[in-house]
């Protein structure tokens, strides 16, 4: 035992043998080491849920939508692709997601009810007020305005005197939907044939008003229509402006000012607010009356 413990001795101290040993050693731990990790990458993971047919959005997900399959890991390292089938089943594909077939159902293309949001309402600007727009597929050019498309709006319209008005009423109006007469999205759905009814677009009060002003305006034969002028508008430029005053004022010479409506109410308000405090005073002066006889009586 002695002789065994001396001749480790000896060999430890020869630093050839102990430079070996220890290269020998960092190779095997590199080697296993590789190996492990190139297993932990290679072996796949299985369950992993995918689409077996294109879901369109807004499409509620059902079992028999689903196949599970194996995947490398590597593909889930980032952690935005559901892993369980059960937390998908139930929920919707979103507004703005096709998912196709074959596809992982990543985190941001699937979503609750409840927060299933309407894109056209999303992409409104601080101010604006929604406005559906009546159209058919003779004034969108053959069903050829789209979502994000820019949009000038004409105006139709017969005088008094039999005379007739056609120009610009507004220019550089963003179309944020277009919708059929059941309020689905015409573009949303790559599979089925939609018919466009309406063009949803965002304004600003005042001219949320003309619109409707003018589209209530049969008597003149008021029509109004979209012209589509490209997809994009420069910065400076892509704010909605009225373009014709000739028009305007022919809309509101011919209806109710909005002003007038105000003043009207304020008016109905301040005279409430005199008769209010004219009935007061003859109360006040009623009690005086009465404290004045009740001390001459006594």
């Amino acid at each position: 035992m002695n002789n065994l413990t001396i001749s480790f001795q000896k060999f430890l101290k020869n630093k050839n043998a102990v430079t070996i040993i220890g290269v020998v050693l960092i190779i095997l731990i590199l080697f296993f080491g590789y190996r492990y990790q190139i297993k932990k990458q290679v072996d796949p993971v299985t369950g992993i849920p995918v689409a077996n047919k294109t879901i369109q959005p807004r499409t509620k997900i059902t079992e028999d939508m689903i196949e599970t399959i194996s995947v490398a890991p590597i593909v889930l390292q980032k952690g935005d692709v559901y892993t369980n089938k059960a937390a998908i089943i139930g929920k919707y594909s979103n507004y703005n997601s096709v998912i196709p077939k074959g596809s992982m159902f990543y985190k941001d293309t699937v979503v609750d009810e409840k927060t299933l949001p309407d894109s056209a309402f999303i992409d409104l600007e601080k101010g604006q007020i929604p406005y559906n727009f009546p159209v058919t597929v003779d004034s969108t050019y053959g069903n050829s305005i789209f979502p994000g498309h820019y949009i000038d709006i004409y105006m139709k319209a017969t005088r008094k005197d039999g005379k007739l008005m056609v120009g610009k009423l507004l220019e550089n109006i963003k179309v944020l939907a277009v919708k059929d007469s059941s309020g689905r999205h015409v573009f949303e759905n790559s599979e089925e044939s939609r018919t466009p009814a309406y063009l949803i677009f965002g304004v600003k009060s005042e001219i949320n008003i003309l619109l409707r002003k003018a589209s209530y305006m049969g008597e003149f034969s008021t029509e109004l229509f979209p012209v589509p002028h490209g997809v994009k508008v420069e910065e400076e430029e892509g704010t909605t402006t009225v373009t014709s005053q000739t028009l305007k004022d022919f809309i509101n010479a011919n209806t109710v000012a909005n002003d007038e409506i105000e003043d009207s109410t304020d008016s109905d308000a301040t005279k409430t607010t005199t008769t209010t405090t004219d009935t007061t005073k003859t109360t006040a002066d009623t009690t005086k009356t009465t404290t004045k006889t009740t001390k001459t009586t006594e």
